[in-house]
Formats: structure tokens, C-alpha cells, sequence
């Protein structure tokens, strides 16, 4: 499956409405609203021109409580299952179970892993977090086999916004193996190649954001590719 990431703070009408157009279009999966770090007030601009202009189910990608909206269709309920931060392991989880538990979201339980993409991203310098090595699949497969015992219900698999280089195919494979939970994976996906890449590796959904933030087109691209992919 394919998923587009928008960050709120991005989301300028004219942009949205040509995203939008292509993801339509293009059959994307799901929409992912949020970031790491989201500083306007535009969470609820977005989800709203969203629902208004599409019928894609809309998944929230919260940095933090503040990022919950309730005309959202579901929310990752992330735990930074490789970061040692309590913050980001349970702090935000308490603030924000009150107000999860009287909404309508759909309250999906992920682990979170960071891995390292190559340079220092937003969500490694936020949660204070050292990201899995590159080359280390059996710590990020361990990580994940450690949330799936703890009942999440999802593993999205994580180089960062912005990352210079995708996961290590070898790491979605590993994790693959180890545990039976859907995996997401997402960081430097800025090609269709690379796309396939991880879908090849088993990837059951790819999230792409940054590099279609640059090019809407790569929307379509990464759709065709998706239809080619091999296992």
C-alpha cells in the first residue's frame, strides 16, 4: 500500500488541491496528516480540505498530543519503541488517553523505530533519540519483535524526513521474519525505484511526504510502480 504524508505546516490550498488531484487519481491508500514537529495551527485546515476533497481515509501522524483532531478517520498511537525518552514512550500517550478515549478515532497501537538515514532528522533531534544503525537489522528487528510482545498492532519503520538514504532492504526484510505485525516504512523515498525497492523487501505500506512535498508527480510515479512490484 501507498500512503502520502502532509505536514500541516505545508499545507498551502493551491498545493493541497493539486495533492489531492493526484491522489485521487492515483489511488493512494491513505492519507498520513502530522510530523514530528508541527508549529502552526493548521491540523484542522488540513484534515478538514482533506475530508472536503477526498474520500481517502485520513490517518493522523501525531508529534504530540496537540496534533489529535477528531474529523480524522484514525490516529497512530506511536511509541518510540527504539528511543530510551519516557516522553515519547508513554509521557505524551497519558496526556493524550482522556482525550482519545472520547473521540471517534480509530486508535491504532505502532511501534516506533528510528533508523539512522544518514544525517541528524527532526524526529531523532526532537525525542532526543539515537536512531537504529543502518546496518544493524537484528537491533531494529529485535526493537520491533519487542512491540509486537507488548501487543502494538503496526511496526513503521523510520529513517526521518529529509533522510539521505531509505532503509536497508535487508532491515524490512529482517523484521519481516521476525514478527507477523504489518509493516510501514517511510524516510528518503524520494524515487519510484526506491519505492519498489522497499515494497520488494516486503513493506506492506511505503509513506512518502518530503520528496512530494518538492513534486506532486511523484505521486503517479510511485503509483505505476507499485503495480510492478515483485516478490
Amino acid at each position: 500500500m501507498f500512503a502520502v504524508l502532509i505536514d500541516p505546516d505545508k499545507a498551502e490550498e493551491e498545493h493541497l488541491k493539486a495533492l489531492l488531484r493526484a491522489c485521487n487519481t492515483h489511488e493512494v491508500d491513505f492519507l498520513f496528516i502530522g510530523g514530528s514537529l508541527v508549529t502552526t495551527k493548521n491540523t484542522a485546515f488540513t484534515v478538514d480540505y482533506c475530508k472536503s476533497n477526498s474520500s481517502i481515509p485520513l490517518v493522523l501522524f501525531p508529534g504530540n498530543y496537540l496534533s489529535i483532531n477528531e474529523s480524522a478517520d484514525a490516529l497512530l498511537f506511536l511509541s518510540l519503541t527504539s528511543g530510551r525518552n519516557p516522553e515519547y514512550l508513554i509521557g505524551q500517550h497519558v496526556a493524550a488517553a482522556p482525550l482519545l478515549r472520547d473521540s471517534t478515532l480509530e486508535i491504532i497501537s505502532t511501534s516506533y523505530i528510528l533508523v539512522d538515514g544518514g544525517k541528524t532528522t527532526t524526529a531523532s533531534y526532537i525525542s532526543g533519540c539515537s536512531p537504529v544503525p543502518h546496518d544493524k537489522p537484528e537491533i531494529a528487528a529485535s526493537t520491533a519483535l519487542a512491540g509486537e510482545l507488548q501487543g502494538h498492532q503496526l511496526i513503521f519503520l523510520d529513517c526521518g524526513s529529509g533522510a539521505l538514504h531509505t532503509l536497508n532492504p535487508e532491515t524490512v526484510k529482517t523484521v519481516k521474519k521476525w514478527t507477523n505485525l504489518p509493516i510501514i516504512c517511510g524516510g528518503g523515498i524520494d524515487t519510484a525505484a526506491k519505492a519498489k525497492i522497499l515494497w520488494d523487501a516486503e513493506a506492506d505500506l511505503i509513506v512518502v511526504g518530503n520528496a512530494i512535498e518538492k513534486s506532486v508527480a511523484l505521486v503517479e510515479a510511485i503509483a505505476r510502480a507499485r503495480s510492478d512490484k515483485t516478490f
